[in-house]
């Protein structure tokens, strides 16, 4: 059983027990969250698609850490001009654990 769904403007497919990195939640570490906008739902092959989102479907999750992602790095140059720039960066992110499929 998988579901695809939206989190914080980006879409991802979970399973059960899954953990995956999504942008910072407001939520502590430890808490639970629950989330609504479920856009599809696999059930051993029966497939519920939702109109944008399938009503009364949700995913419970439970954020596990806050973390910061690997660093990008910016760099940028004009060639024959003596322009160049370095720039870091480091995303906040979080780590949810999908605990349960509910349709």
């Amino acid at each position: 059983m998988y579901a695809i769904v939206e989190i914080a403007g980006h879409q991802y497919k979970v399973r059960k027990d899954q953990q995956l990195y999504v942008n910072r939640m407001p939520q502590a570490e430890g808490e639970s969250v629950k989330l609504d906008r479920v856009m599809l739902v696999d059930n051993d092959g029966k497939v519920s698609v939702g109109a944008p989102v399938i009503d009364g479907a949700s995913i419970d999750a439970k954020v596990v850490s806050h973390l910061k992602a690997d660093k990008v790095i910016v760099f940028k140059k004009k060639r024959r001009k003596g322009y160049q720039k370095s720039n870091g960066h480091r995303q906040h992110i979080s780590l949810l654990e999908i605990t349960n499929i509910n349709v």
